[in-house]
């Protein structure tokens, strides 16, 4: 009898270790090693209709620079321009000019050759901004929202960092990243565990409006479920666990 609650006993602590193991991968990037190149060539954000953008232009002729310059009364803020559905701006005393498909520093060089081509202002300095362009970060997420974007490009881990990092329950190896693409939706899965796949995906530079969606992993899932004490819970693991030392204490003593 004695043996028999041995056995039990000893099957029961394989089971339970079996079940304890780690579902999910935590580390990001496991198959990168220390002096390993892998190249990711930056893409820059390209305009579209509906990104509303801030345009300041510089000169020495100070007339000419008020002209372009259009700000709200009593304030230093520069209006910002939204980019219509054909993609065009309406700037001042140039009119309309196309600027979606081209890159900020691209957007800026057109404005400036507008500039040189109708007014003579070669010495003008043209700075543009982003105002509204932003992704979205939700699910397993320390901080789920918006995050706006403020330079030429942006990576999918900087949106994640800048969340807050994924939460201990986020898959890693799973995370979706949902691309307007006109009338259509793309989908991309990034695996963050593996740097080459992740650095090689389309997803791996977002764009403006982006939805970046971390599932949750099992462990997670778990501890929504219905019945708390069920066998997929891990207060039944607690409970199988203090069971079983329980009977340890009371064969072994």
């Amino acid at each position: 009898m004695t043996r028999t609650i041995k056995s039990i006993f000893f099957i029961a602590i394989i089971i339970l270790f079996a079940s304890c193991k780690t579902v999910d991968k935590v580390n990001y990037m496991q198959d990168i090693k220390a002096n390993d190149i892998i190249n990711a060539t930056p893409k820059e954000i390209r305009l579209l209709p509906g990104d509303k953008i801030s345009i300041f232009v510089k000169s020495k002729d100070e007339v000419l620079t008020e002209h372009f310059n259009i700000s709200l009364p009593n304030m230093q803020k520069t209006l910002s321009y939204t980019i219509d559905p054909n993609g065009e701006v309406d700037f001042p005393m140039i009119g309309k000019i196309k600027l979606s498909g081209k890159s900020r520093s691209e957007a800026a060089e057109t404005i400036k050759s507008k500039l040189v081509e109708e007014y003579g202002v070669k010495d003008a300095i043209v700075t543009l901004d982003f105002a509204n362009l932003r992704v979205s970060v939700l699910g397993e997420v320390n901080k789920p929202g918006s995050i706006n974007i403020d330079k030429d490009n942006i990576n999918i881990l900087e949106a994640l960092s800048m969340a807050g990092d994924m939460t201990i329950y986020g898959k890693r190896n799973d995370i979706m990243v949902v691309r307007d693409n006109g009338n259509q939706k793309e989908t991309y899965i990034v695996n963050l565990t593996s740097a080459k796949e992740t650095m090689s995906s389309p997803a791996y530079y977002l764009k403006q409006n982006d939805i970046v969606y971390v599932p949750a992993n099992k462990t997670r899932q778990r501890q929504t479920t219905i019945n708390g004490n069920n066998v997929l819970s891990t207060s039944f693991w607690v409970s199988v666990a203090s069971l079983i030392t329980t009977i340890a204490v009371v064969i072994f003593k």
